[in-house]
């Protein structure tokens, strides 16, 4: 009997991050969740920060994930569409990862409907004023000039730099209690597709970057969803068609 086919969904995987500790096990979780959903998948969507950091350089990338990138692979190669949306720490993704693995990248929010549903795709970050800070450094990462200009660093300097920015900034997240749930009233992604949805209609809005595994009704038509992560939560999204659920890869 053929299985139905789902739409899955995952982000803030962050392979790479200075902060775990084995970070082949942490690999190799991930990958047993894709190969357990592959029989069942229609399309998969990648919501941003699966790695900690990436850039491509002309002729080098960062060593590492060959496991979760050959099982990319044999999903596009299969007919499995894969969604790759970067976030803010894997914001350097350029020609290499699409050629090699077969990924459709996006650097924007997707607006887009599934079986009737309107949904709004992101990662989550800079979408609102909240992150002042975060979109002035978008603005920079994005530049022309200063991706040449870091391309021209070591790539052993280069990744290192990387991998310290990262600590320093999980830090300032933990201090701040940036990745705990303190009130739906405090959470800055809920109150502006709270605005939004005063004009224009979405049945989902699906957003990484918070590491929060949380559902919020927004009113009697609307949900706004954070998949969680891949660090303490290991949660994905589901959308069978009908119903988008928020579930815990268990093993």
């Amino acid at each position: 009997m053929e299985q139905t086919k789902k739409i899955y969904f995952a982000s803030d995987v962050h392979l790479g991050a200075p902060t775990i500790s084995n970070h082949l096990a942490h690999e190799r979780r991930f990958v047993r969740w894709l190969d357990s959903i592959k029989p069942t998948t229609s399309e998969l969507y990648l919501m941003g920060d699966i790695f900690d950091f990436w850039f491509e350089y002309k002729k080098t990338v960062p060593k590492g994930f060959t496991r979760l990138l050959g099982k990319i692979a044999e999903f596009t190669d299969s007919g499995i569409p894969v969604h790759f949306f970067t976030g803010n720490h894997d914001i350097w993704v350029f020609d290499y990862l699409p050629a090699e693995t077969g990924v459709k990248v996006y650097r924007e929010p997707l607006i887009i409907n599934l079986d009737g549903k309107r949904f709004f795709l992101a990662h989550g970050d800079g979408l609102t004023s909240h992150e002042k800070t975060f979109i002035r450094i978008k603005a920079l990462f994005t530049n022309k000039l200063a991706q040449r200009l870091f391309r021209l660093v070591h790539p052993d300097l280069g990744i290192r730099l990387a991998g310290f920015l990262s600590r320093k900034s999980r830090e300032k997240n933990m201090a701040e209690d940036g990745s705990v749930f303190q009130g739906e009233e405090y959470e800055w992604l809920v109150s502006w597709a709270k605005e939004v949805i005063k004009t224009e209609h979405f049945d989902y809005f699906i957003f990484g970057h918070r590491h929060l595994a949380q559902t919020f009704q927004l009113n009697q038509n609307s949900k706004l969803i954070y998949l969680g992560d891949w660090i303490t939560n290991f949660s994905y999204g589901e959308w069978d068609g009908s119903e988008f659920q928020l579930k815990f890869f268990k093993e």
